[in-house]
C-alpha cells in the first residue's frame, strides 16, 4: 500500500475535526445518492476566517478522509482563500487518481465547504 492509500485509510479511521460545533455560524449538508455518503459540516465564522470547523456523516473511504483532510486544511484560513479553492485542491490533499464515480464521493466535502462559508456550490 502507498504513503496516500494509507494517509486516506488514517483519516477515514481516525477522523480529524470530526463532531459538532457548539457555536456555529453555518451548517450545511450535502449528499451524493450515488453512492449513499452524506456530509454535514458546521462553521464558526468571525472577520473572515474559518475559525473553527467540523463535519459528521457517513459513507465510503475517499469521502470521509476527504472532508477530514478539508476540515484541516481550511481551519484558520481567510474565507476569501478557501472559495478560491477547487477540485484539484481536494486531488492533492488526496494524492491518489480517481474515477469519476469515486470524484463525486472526493468533491461532496468541497461543496459542503464552499456553501458553508458563503459561496455556491459549484467548484
Amino acid at each position: 500500500m502507498d504513503l496516500y492509500q494509507e494517509n486516506i485509510l488514517d483519516h477515514y479511521k481516525n477522523p480529524r475535526n470530526y463532531g459538532d460545533l457548539k457555536n456555529v455560524s453555518k451548517s450545511v449538508k450535502e449528499s451524493n445518492p450515488l453512492c449513499g455518503d452524506e456530509i454535514k459540516m458546521d462553521f464558526l465564522l468571525e472577520n473572515g476566517i474559518v475559525k473553527d470547523v467540523k463535519f459528521s456523516g457517513n459513507g465510503c473511504a475517499i469521502s470521509q478522509a476527504s472532508a477530514s483532510m478539508l476540515t484541516d486544511e481550511i481551519k484558520g484560513k481567510k474565507v476569501v482563500e478557501v472559495l478560491k479553492m477547487g477540485k484539484e485542491d481536494v486531488l492533492d490533499l488526496l494524492g491518489i487518481d480517481l474515477s469519476p464515480a469515486r470524484l463525486k464521493c472526493a468533491l461532496l466535502s468541497l461543496y459542503a465547504v464552499k456553501r458553508g462559508v458563503g459561496g455556491e456550490r459549484n467548484s
